[in-house]
């Protein structure tokens, strides 16, 4: 399968919420919101969001396509975000990969493509957090040279899931 990685429009936003809702349907215990939550919010919400990462300079929401051959699927996305205290971290959210997709390196290609938009920005790390028992997301990070950065917490209050955070330092 051949994927393509690029940036949400802000005209995209009705496909940025379908695909964002379909990842917390599908991954509820992989996220730090819900579905409820953001199912309710206001049409408003999630256009203003990507239409203030289009200017920002400190936002990069990808998604992962199937080239036209094979359809025009979103299979995946991810947010990349600079700190809002030290805008030389990248944080990433909002990693999902659609089932129909996983294991064809559709995550290692968001992965590759935040990274690589870190570096153009001249971040020195790149950080995120991931469910511990989540094994294939963590090796996936451990492949790609991310370690592990204290000890792992509850993902959100009163949870019993727990979120390791790992970190990757850029040259």
């Amino acid at each position: 399968m051949r994927v393509r990685i690029r940036r949400f429009t802000p005209r995209e936003w009705p496909a940025y919420r379908a695909l964002r809702l379909r990842s917390l349907r599908d991954a509820p215990e992989a996220f730090g919101s819900s579905y409820a939550a953001e199912e309710a919010w206001a049409h408003e919400l999630w256009m203003a969001r990507l239409t203030a990462a289009d200017v920002s300079g400190c936002d990069c929401p990808l998604v992962a396509e199937a080239e036209p051959e094979n359809g025009s699927a979103m299979l995946g996305l991810l947010w990349a975000k600079c700190d809002a205290v030290d805008p030389g971290i990248v944080n990433l959210f909002q990693m999902w990969v659609a089932p129909e997709a996983r294991g064809r390196g559709v995550a290692s290609a968001l992965l590759e493509e935040a990274v690589t938009w870190a570096r153009s920005i001249g971040a020195h790390r790149v950080q995120l957090g991931v469910v511990v028992s989540n094994q294939a997301a963590l090796q996936l990070y451990l492949r790609h040279g991310f370690g592990k950065l204290g000890e792992p917490a509850p993902i959100r209050p009163g949870s019993a899931l727990l979120e390791q955070t790992m970190q990757l330092q850029l040259a």
